[in-house]
């Protein structure tokens, strides 16, 4: 028996990271799809759990190699998912949960049509903002460029299957996971 795929994209700071903790509690047989990235370790964070951190030349190796599903450059370093983490997954009788950005997630539907993509909003670009400030893990001008980006990101939402705005979280989550277990 073969697991479904689902792809969780949305931009910096709606809320995505939360959602998808909550949402993998929620559903026992939805495993996380660890991806790889450029970028360096926030504090907390380590190898293998919330991202395996690669140096470029690594990542650019691998990506050349056609090892992952989807690969992307965003906001200056490089993301990606193996091919094999999420295949091996799916043939174990797993759902899987990709959580990637747009352009990822157009990559990933383009090789598994299957895949059911679920775009997070913010309630706003301000409400955006300030989540992105009052977290604290970035700089002022990281976050200018994160804010800036947001409003391209937001423009490819009508190309998920479904759209949750995380306005509250406890109904965006409802409605996460309703589509999961559907």
């Amino acid at each position: 028996m073969s697991g479904k795929l689902f792809i969780i994209s949305g931009p910096s700071g709606a809320g995505k990271s939360s959602l998808c903790t909550a949402l993998l509690q929620a559903c026992p047989n939805l495993q996380l799809s660890i991806s790889c990235t450029t970028r360096k370790p926030r504090p907390g964070e380590e190898d293998g759990r919330e991202y395996h951190f690669l140096d470029t030349q690594t990542f650019e190796q691998q990506q050349k190699a056609g090892k992952f599903l989807e690969s992307a450059l965003v906001h200056g370093n490089y993301y990606g998912t193996r091919q094999s983490d999420v295949e091996q997954l799916l043939k174990q009788g797993k759902d899987v949960l990709l959580e990637i950005d747009w352009q990822g997630a157009k990559q990933v539907a383009e090789k598994i049509p299957s895949a059911v993509r679920i775009f997070i909003l913010p309630p706003s670009i301000e409400a955006l903002k300030a989540r992105l400030i009052s977290r604290g893990q970035d700089d002022a001008q990281v976050i200018e460029k994160r804010i800036a980006a947001a409003e391209d990101e937001m423009s490819h939402a009508h190309e998920a299957h479904h759209q949750i705005v995380n306005d509250d979280f406890n109904p965006a989550l409802s409605q996460l996971v309703q589509l999961v277990q559907d």
